[in-house]
């Protein structure tokens, strides 16, 4: 017993030394996780962070002729904007757009899901023509669009062999933003599509298969287990289908300019407009800081819905 013990507290020594050394390490392990995040950080700060503060600080300032440079205003460029008719026409085109794209992206999103995840002949093929979209900058979809949507162009040559009229598209009050949405939804439904497939995915196949010998039909199937065991990602699509389209631009820009009447005349565009058109480079800011609140209060939702479906 006597010979055994130290070779016993021996070894307890070896151990105590080595987690000490591992305790040691730790911080030389967190300054090498730090250098690798360095570049991020460093982007982070100058591409967002600051951006986003001199925003802030311009947003309460003016340019005055009068007095010969920038003037405090404080809350005063927010209240011109909201007493602005054009901007509370924006902000309402915008809330518009949203209620109708959101919905109809995700539903169509997810029931293509649904679809391309059976085991069907031809599945991948069509999926991968839905998926095509995403790689198309958003730009180039827009030129894209702007030929089909000519009035000798593609979407009226078709409309033709239905013998229905030729429609004006974006240059009707009434269909152009329904043209710019069926445009972004054109560009969007594949990219959502991956994050439900992935969902759809890690469903296990022993839950299906038990519906299906109790009888269970396709719809109740969907409708009962399929949907409620993909919220968390309808969740995330949802949120972050809002974040995106609020921050719309490059589709309106190209094909629109926010007409006709400012009926396409979203907060994006809006805020490109008053700050290089108008050239109130200050109210705009105020503009973006307004968006921007609307952005995190979306993001806060977000996270706390994802919270929620983890308890």
């Amino acid at each position: 017993m006597r010979t055994r013990q130290p070779r016993r507290l021996g070894k307890a020594t070896k151990a105590g030394r080595a987690t000490k050394a591992d305790r040691a390490g730790q911080p030389g392990q967190g300054r090498v996780a730090l250098l690798f995040l360095l570049p991020a950080l460093i982007s982070l700060a100058l591409l967002r962070l600051i951006p986003a503060g001199v925003a802030l600080v311009d947003s309460f300032f003016t340019e005055s002729l009068l007095r010969g440079g920038r003037v405090f205003v404080g809350l005063g460029n927010y209240s011109d904007l909201l007493g602005n008719a054009d901007f509370r026409k924006s902000v309402g085109v915008t809330l518009l757009f949203t209620v109708i794209v959101n919905p109809l992206q995700i539903a169509v999103a997810f029931l293509l899901a649904v679809l391309y995840t059976q085991r069907a002949t031809g599945s991948k093929f069509w999926r991968s023509l839905v998926i095509l979209p995403i790689a198309v900058p958003p730009a180039v979809s827009a030129v894209i669009w702007s030929v089909i949507y000519r009035p000798d162009g593609l979407g009226n040559s078709f409309l033709d062999l239905l013998k229905i009229p030729a429609q004006p598209f974006l240059t009707s009050t009434e269909q152009a933003l329904p043209s710019i949405i069926v445009l972004l939804s054109w560009i969007g439904v594949g990219y959502w599509m991956l994050f439900l497939i992935a969902g759809i995915n890690d469903i296990p196949d022993d839950i299906h298969e038990a519906a299906s010998l109790d009888g269970v039909s396709p719809w109740r199937r969907l409708w009962s287990i399929t949907l409620p065991l993909v919220r968390r990602p309808l969740a995330f699509v949802l949120v972050a289908d809002t974040v995106s389209n609020l921050l719309v631009f490059a589709p309106v820009q190209i094909l629109t300019k926010g007409g006709p009447n400012g009926t396409t005349n979203l907060m994006m565009y809006d805020v490109y407009n008053r700050a290089y058109a108008i050239g109130d480079l200050h109210t705009a800011q105020a503009e973006v800081i307004l968006l921007v609140a609307v952005t995190l209060i979306i993001v806060a939702l977000q996270f706390r819905l994802l919270r929620g479906d983890d308890r």
